[in-house]
């Protein structure tokens, strides 16, 4: 009797994503098969989807950031259409889920979007084996617990690629550091696993975008430092926290993140305060890649392989 060949995957992606869906295909092509699509943008802005692939019974792998507001509509538009063309199953990749800095209320009346937007993509419409929802490296790890009506998160880290990057940086001997306290304790995790020391400052938020370092909790003088963040955003925190490193005495400070955000002229603002060596990032976030391409101030670890060994472990 004859084994059954079970059918390829589907892999689709939103248009920033792209890459992931190439890697996917290049990488295991006996397990994933590319998703046909047409997209096109009406002369008003607003955009036509078409799914061109036949989807009855079949498994799909969508996979898109909430890089903007944009995105995250195109994100639902495709899942929605997926479903109601009949995937039989339906993973949805999140590398880079938005919204962290509305992750809770502060003031009375504040909206918390991360928990908006994670209620409007935990009403795409239900697969016929359930919708997976994957993210990586989340800001704060509770907001997986923001989704709703049944979805199934799950929530990947990026330890490995972290570790990979601080040891190709820093060698057998440095210091890895945090931009603040809040990370302490996954820095401390890192720090031991690569049997190196650990560092952390203390910082006081003075403003939505502006924060004050306070202290920092060891010595690192005459030390190589790599410093870990999982997001790096404007680059200010960061930039203020390398600054105190190196009045601390530190010989070089290189710096390894998951989320390169990147919004317009923070890489330049890095590179050109001189600060800092090199920035290794993962390529969650769109921006990351183009940055990459840009300058060799910044470098990509690809997290495709985490990506495809979760999606091919379900």
């Amino acid at each position: 009797m004859n084994e059954q060949i079970k059918e390829q995957i589907l892999v689709f992606s939103t248009q920033k994503y792209a890459y992931f869906r190439e890697a996917f295909v290049e990488k295991e092509k006996a397990i994933f098969e590319k998703g046909k699509l047409e997209h096109k943008v009406f002369p008003d802005g607003e955009s036509y989807y078409r799914i061109l692939s036949k989807l009855q019974s079949r498994e799909a792998v969508l996979i898109g950031g909430t890089v903007s507001e944009n995105d995250t509509m195109e994100l639902y538009d495709l899942a929605s259409g997926l479903v109601d063309e009949g995937v039989k199953k339906l993973t949805i990749i999140i590398p880079f889920y938005g919204y962290s800095t509305m992750e809770r209320t502060v003031k009375s009346g504040e909206i918390v979007t991360a928990k908006t937007r994670a209620r409007l993509l935990s009403a795409i419409p239900q697969s016929y084996s359930g919708n997976r929802i994957v993210m990586v490296d989340l800001h704060v790890s509770g907001l997986q617990y923001y989704f709703e009506r049944g979805v199934h998160t799950v929530h990947l880290y990026a330890k490995p690629l972290i570790l990979e990057a601080a040891r190709k940086l820093g060698g057998k001997d440095f210091v890895l550091a945090s931009a603040d306290a809040g990370r302490a304790k996954w820095v401390e995790s890192l720090a031991f696993d690569l049997g190196v020391d650990a560092a952390f400052v203390y910082k006081r938020r003075s403003s939505g975008s502006d924060t004050e370092i306070t202290g920092i909790n060891a010595d690192v003088n005459g030390k190589k430092v790599v410093l870990y963040d999982d997001m790096i955003r404007t680059g200010g925190s960061l930039i203020n926290a390398v600054k105190v490193y190196k009045e601390a005495g530190a010989k070089e400070i290189y710096v390894v993140a998951t989320h390169g955000v990147f919004p317009n002229g923070s890489v330049e603002r890095l590179e050109n305060s001189k600060l800092i060596e090199k920035i290794i990032v993962t390529d969650t976030h769109s921006n990351a890649k183009e940055a990459a391409q840009k300058t060799d101030f910044i470098e990509i670890s690809s997290i495709s392989d985490l990506l495809i060994d979760a999606v091919t472990s379900f």
